[in-house]
């Protein structure tokens, strides 16, 4: 059990829970990576997301109705909840249209851009010079990232593929703010005075409910071997239910911004993953990328 108390009192510990978190995410797609062609990404991300959030409500019940039963606390973790059903799915589509390298660095890149403005809106709360500094080391690293993805992936790539990428874009832009927004809306249920468990068991089931229809037209393969069977538990009991339980115990330390800025932690470690699991190599400008955003996300840390 997470002590949420102790961790409340010390934002350095939260942030490395936060980082936790980001570096279980980083792992699903190594996973995903194992799986057979003609499983669907939206599958895979509905089951996982669904399983994942069951794990959660199970371990937490009481808390979690708790929270489903606070008439003040339905509509905002009604909308919370949408959210997170239409991240998975808006995410995956974006990088199917507009590829894996844009994709991700336009969600995982927008996050804490969103987050901030959300911040500023709700709290008048003007960002720090520090924190400032380091989200900007950290972004362009994983832009560099990208790019270096984009520049070894592009070739092959058809005109009606490639016309398909503002597309792609647009999506990942909703699933940057979807992203922001339900870690926002975390961050404000905890504030004041909901348990993180019972607030993501909440958030996640009802998420679970929206994204049900999706599994159940796109899941078949899913459920077609051992091996599937096994990548979409690890999927939900790792980078689904574990990390979500250090998120969550995470953002009672830490601002929403400062937390999806933290998260960028997750394409160094996928990519680090990638290299090392799958075999992957990484141009110069990909280095430099990893090298700005452990410089970000560790400036992060040490200023608190």
């Amino acid at each position: 059990m997470l002590a949420e108390s102790s961790v409340a009192a010390r934002p350095r510990l939260g942030a490395l829970f936060i980082l936790i978190a980001g570096s279980l995410w980083a792992t699903t797609g190594t996973s995903a990576s194992f799986l057979p062609a003609n499983v669907s990404p939206l599958a895979t991300g509905a089951a996982s997301f669904i399983v994942g959030s069951l794990l959660l409500f199970v371990t937490s019940i009481s808390s979690s109705v708790l929270v489903l039963r606070t008439p003040a606390h339905r509509i905002r973790l009604g909308v919370a909840a949408l959210a997170v059903a239409v991240f998975p799915l808006a995410f995956y589509s974006s990088m199917n249209l507009a590829g894996v390298a844009v994709g991700t660095v336009v969600t995982v890149g927008s996050a804490p851009i969103f987050a901030t403005v959300l911040e500023i809106v709700f709290y008048r709360r003007r960002p720090r010079i520090l924190w400032m500094a380091a989200s900007a080391s950290a972004v362009a690293g994983v832009l560099l990232l990208a790019f270096s993805g984009i520049a070894s992936g592009a070739e092959g790539r058809s005109v009606a593929q490639l016309a398909e990428a503002p597309f792609g874009i647009l999506l990942g832009l909703i699933a940057g703010f979807a992203y922001a927004y339900y870690t926002f809306e975390s961050r404000r249920l905890i504030t004041d005075g909901q348990p993180s468990r019972g607030v993501f068991g909440a958030m996640f089931l009802v998420a679970a409910i929206a994204l049900l229809p999706v599994l159940l037209a796109m899941g078949a393969p899913l459920f077609q071997s051992g091996l599937t069977i096994g990548i979409v538990g690890y999927l939900a009991a790792g980078p689904m239910f574990a990390a979500y339980l250090f998120f969550g115990v995470g953002l009672r330390s830490t601002s929403s911004s400062t937390a999806t800025t933290l998260t960028l932690i997750e394409p160094f470690v996928a990519t680090i993953l990638a290299i090392v699991v799958v075999g992957e190599r990484l141009a110069s400008l990909g280095w430099a990328g990893l090298v700005l955003i452990l410089v970000g996300v560790t400036v992060m840390v040490i200023g608190g």
